[in-house]
């Protein structure tokens, strides 16, 4: 999804122009929505268009019968998420819309009233954003990535994937639940396949170039990325796992679009219009209380060969027979 053909969608982030409020029918409903990735990021921007899209769907055109504000985030930048979100519901609007836990957070911590709907957060219960995933209770409902159990598939691909693998360095955000919890998974099924699981804090480049580096002086090592602040240095990951010929698993489909080996996640961008559907019954008059936290009901294996050949890998046919996708 390119840049312009983003803001083509949108009509304007955060205004319209007045030849378009002239032309309104009927009343006008105000979405505030909150990024967790930067207004550049390509694949932020992909997500926000499969919701926009979703919306344009179901009826809603901005600068017709909705104004949707926008504030991007910095991903993990707690600050910046807080005085965004206080801008967002200063502008009282009628629903709210955010991205991952940490959005969706500073949203809750700033408004109970508002409803709030969130596209991919991974433990809303764990997180104490909804009392349960059938009941959520407050004023937040909305999508979830994955449960920690996926973690431990990542494992078992890498094993699958490159059967003499012993030790595999695990990139992780220690400072979130997300990435504690996701380590611990995989560090509960790491002995039943023979693997040791070594955490590698994924803040900082200079930490992952110099944990992956050194895993490399062995044999038989391998990466696992498990999302969160991985994802901005996934450039760094890739250059480090053909570099030290490592065998790599990713959690999302877009990892492997830019030269990663292999993912096992969700389809985010499909999680994103189904999240628009939330958005549109709750201007239609539904609570975020009644409407329960759904969970993907598929999870997409992706494999790039051009990444195998790289690394001298051959990947197995048993693999390549189950995988959803297969890049050439």
């Amino acid at each position: 999804m390119k840049r312009r053909e983003f803001i083509t969608l949108l009509g304007g982030a955060t205004a319209w122009p007045l030849a378009a409020r002239a032309q309104q029918r009927g009343p006008t409903k105000r979405i505030g929505l909150l990024n967790n990735s930067p207004a550049d990021d390509t694949e932020g921007q992909a997500r926000l268009t499969a919701f926009l899209q979703g919306l344009q769907q179901l009826g809603w055109t901005e600068g017709r019968n909705v104004r949707i504000d926008i504030r991007h985030g910095a991903r993990a930048d707690i600050d910046r998420n807080r005085q965004h979100a206080a801008e967002l519901v200063a502008l009282a609007p009628d629903v709210l819309f955010c991205t991952t836990g940490s959005t969706t957070v500073a949203l809750q911590q700033t408004t109970r009233t508002i409803p709030i709907v969130f596209a991919m957060v991974v433990d809303p219960v764990g997180t104490g954003i909804v009392e349960s995933l059938a009941r959520p209770g407050g004023n937040a409902t909305g999508f979830m990535q994955f449960e920690y159990s996926l973690a431990g598939k990542w494992l078992e691909l890498l094993k699958q994937i490159a059967p003499g693998v012993t030790r595999a360095a695990i990139l992780r955000d220690p400072s979130i639940s997300t990435g504690i919890g996701q380590f611990a998974v995989i560090q509960a099924v790491a002995p039943a396949l023979g693997v040791e699981a070594i955490p590698v804090d994924a803040r900082e480049a200079a930490a992952i170039e110099r944990s992956v580096t050194a895993l490399a002086r062995s044999t038989n090592g391998g990466l696992i990325a498990t999302g969160g602040q991985a994802t901005a240095h996934r450039k760094l990951i890739f250059n480090l796992a053909v570099r030290h010929r490592l065998p790599a698993v990713y959690p999302y489909r877009y990892y492997v679009d830019d030269g990663g080996l292999a993912s096992y996640g969700p389809n985010l961008p499909s999680l994103f219009r189904q999240a628009a559907g939330y958005v549109d019954r709750i201007l239609k008059g539904e609570k975020a209380a009644d409407l329960p936290v759904q969970a993907p009901v598929k999870y997409e294996l992706v494999i790039n060969l051009k990444a195998a050949k790289a690394i001298g890998l051959e990947v197995p046919a048993t693999v390549l027979a189950r995988a959803d996708e297969v890049i050439e």
